[in-house]
């Protein structure tokens, strides 16, 4: 009896917690600034200024509350009916302003949240950078948008799908060095990015050092000296690999393993959101071309 008890107890105790009921409105929350925001209602007005929290929100099935996003936000079709606003670094604080927002979901990034904050509108800022970020992003914004056990449906789900992948890659018999490249400045992705850990998921191993950090601008030199078996680039710029000073030794140029994602391909490896195991499924084809559906 008293185990029925219990267990019935902490059955309860979930419901609330998923349903929102533990902490109704007007409730306080802490963002990734270090702020306290505190939200009388859930927002139904909100402007979006990241690509993958538009897909999240949308994701939550909350996109129709979605009255503006950022100039990179085109996934679902229907955003891309919405206005615009202007980018990370270019934000247009009266355009945001225009439209009246109860809330707007910003980055860490930039200072709008500052414009945005003497305007006296709201806002909530975001810093999603490792692959664990993807699920603490998805349940915060579910506390946000008061959809808790919408975002505990949508983590269980992104795992779900990852796991599906994940598995499929374990089949391969290699696992080669890779160098992933965001632009040929060149930037490219720590261990521990969220695109590193999908490397490694892919049964890749990334020869960026985790000292680096997460998204690091390196010296080519150090690519010719690790020598990679495989590049993923997500710019248009391949063919000017070569070309770069000593890179035409380099193991992946060599043998032509090269794999270039662009426009929407890349927009899936590089939005840490419920796409991610789309993304996944992209490295593990370019890594091992055996597994390829």
């Amino acid at each position: 009896m008293k185990r029925s008890f219990w267990l019935l107890l902490l059955a309860l105790s979930f419901a609330l917690l998923t349903s929102g009921l533990a902490q109704p409105f007007p409730r306080t929350l802490t963002d990734d600034l270090g702020r306290s925001v505190t939200l009388k209602a859930a927002p139904q007005r909100i402007v979006a200024m990241l690509p993958s929290v538009t897909e999240t929100v949308c994701a939550l099935n909350a996109c129709g509350r979605l009255v503006g996003v950022d100039d990179y936000s085109d996934f679902p079709e229907q955003v891309k009916r919405l206005p615009k606003v202007g980018g990370l670094y270019n934000p247009s604080l009266e355009a945001i302003l225009a439209l009246k927002p109860d809330l707007v979901i910003v980055s860490v990034y930039g200072r709008l949240h500052e414009g945005l904050e003497r305007a006296g509108v709201a806002s909530f800022a975001v810093k999603p950078e490792t692959y664990d970020d993807i699920f603490r992003t998805t349940r915060l914004l579910g506390r946000v948008l008061g959809l808790e056990a919408q975002a505990e449906r949508l983590v269980a789900q992104i795992q779900r799908e990852v796991y599906t992948v994940e598995t499929r890659a374990a089949k391969a018999k290699e696992r080669p060095t890779v160098y992933y490249e965001i632009d040929p400045t060149p930037y490219t992705v720590g261990p521990e990015s969220f695109i590193g850990v999908l490397i490694t998921k892919a049964r890749g191993q990334n020869i960026i050092p985790k000292e680096l950090g997460l998204f690091p601008q390196i010296s080519p030199e150090l690519v010719v000296q690790k020598n990679p078996q495989v590049i993923v680039l997500t710019h248009p710029g391949a063919a000017d690999l070569p070309k770069r000073a000593g890179w035409a030794g380099v193991a992946a140029i060599r043998s032509q393993r090269i794999c270039a994602f662009t426009g929407q391909q890349d927009n899936l490896l590089s939005r840490p959101g419920p796409r991610v195991a789309q993304g996944l499924q992209l490295l593990v084809g370019c890594f091992h071309p055996e597994l390829r559906r």
